[in-house]
């Protein structure tokens, strides 16, 4: 793999540490400065709207500016976010800190299309294999964001959560520092010029309607129990340091699988792939009905890491496949908009279920999302995964 494949992949891990400090340690702070347990997800929410507003934009911003200079942007705005974050955790300011994870949002919606960039610096008929590298680079996450969630909280003696925006804001440099190694290849003119479908034909595919309800339904469960569960296991009488624990189990289900992900796409197909991270959904639904032991919160997050995995890279690799070089960034920007406006609604929900209808009911809800997902998968992508890319 080359040199700017393995570039990006360190700098979407130091994009996840930065996420999983944010799902650590975001949902705590609101319970401790909300006005009102319903608004205690609230920063989440704001970072996903952020994220979800800046996804359109950053691919078309991408297209004339390039991904290098396109990403160096996106980092910069992650640096205003945090230090807005420090600010306002320093003077316990609620609306303040929406404002900075908002603006982060921001930052993690450039960052997304790490995994688009992967495969246009990559080799012909190395796509699905750059898109997990640079997926892989979240397994250095999994260690370093929990871990550093619990070392930071000493940084500012009484302001326990203002150290993991610190960190944060450190990571964001260093990405700038490897951003400014990279060397993209520069714009294609048939990407430029070349013909163009109307956009609603592109979006009316069956590769493309597979892809997306598979990217919008694994990552919104994704996050909605990845969010719930730290709130789930306080309400247990679990520490801080568990739920990091926890998560850290889950970062690692979501990343490490990315190792062998693409061979196992090449052999067994992504329809069967993305079906299989369905089913593993269905196993961590079932875990987290079973019991709430600290062992069954660890099994059904890393079941739900796996699960979100294998659904995710997927759906990337297929929607990949559905539109022509002129129509990568309108096609990229409906994908990423119409994924993360269903991760908004996610978290900014995520704590009003968890604290009102309950950890069970929560986890049965999901239910029928992941069916629904399984459904569109076999019925939708049986003709796309035929096609040939257009």
């Amino acid at each position: 793999m080359n040199r700017n494949v393995v570039l990006l992949s360190l700098c979407q891990a130091l994009l996840t540490t930065g996420n999983i400090l944010l799902v650590a340690v975001t949902g705590l702070i609101g319970q401790d400065l909300a006005p009102n347990a319903s608004l205690t997800t609230l920063p989440v929410a704001c970072q996903f709207a952020g994220l979800m507003l800046a996804t359109i934009p950053a691919s078309l911003i991408m297209r004339r500016i390039g991904r290098r200079n396109g990403f160096f942007l996106g980092n910069s705005v992650g640096i205003a976010g945090a230090l807005v974050s420090v600010l306002a955790l320093s003077s316990s300011q609620f609306s303040l800190f929406c404002l900075g994870t908002f603006l982060l949002g921001i930052g993690i919606g450039f960052g997304t299309l790490y995994r688009f960039a992967a495969v246009e610096a990559c080799q012909p008929g190395e796509e699905s294999k750059a898109i997990s590298l640079v997926m892989a680079g979240g397994v250095l996450a999994a260690v370093l964001g929990p871990n550093l969630a619990i070392f930071s909280r000493q940084w500012f003696g009484s302001q326990s959560f203002a150290g993991a925006f610190a960190a944060l804001l450190l990571l964001y440099i260093v990405a700038l520092i490897l951003l400014s190694r990279i060397r993209m290849v520069s714009h294609d003119s048939v990407e430029q010029t070349g013909e163009s479908r109307p956009l609603k034909e592109i979006l009316l595919q069956p590769g493309f309607i597979s892809a997306v309800v598979a990217g919008m339904v694994s990552y919104t469960v994704m996050v909605l129990l990845m969010t719930a569960t730290p709130l789930a296991m306080q309400r247990c009488g679990f520490s801080f340091a568990s739920a990091a624990t926890v998560i850290e189990w889950h970062v690692l289900g979501m990343f490490a699988p990315a190792f062998f992900t693409g061979q196992l796409i090449n052999r067994f197909g992504v329809r069967t792939i993305m079906q299989l991270g369905a089913v593993l959904f269905l196993g961590c639904i079932a875990l987290n009905l079973h019991g709430n032991s600290e062992w069954h919160f660890r099994a059904a997050l890393l079941l739900l890491g796996v699960g979100w995995n294998f659904m995710f890279i997927g759906a990337t690799q297929l929607v990949t496949r559905t539109y022509r070089p002129a129509e990568k960034a309108k096609t990229q920007a409906a994908n990423e908009f119409m994924i993360f406006s269903m991760v908004t609604l996610a978290s900014l929900g995520a704590g009003w279920m968890e604290s009102a209808l309950g950890w069970a009911t929560t986890n049965i809800l999901m239910l029928p999302l992941v069916l629904w997902a399984m459904l569109v998968i076999g019925w939708f992508s049986r003709a796309a995964v035929s096609t040939a890319r257009v």
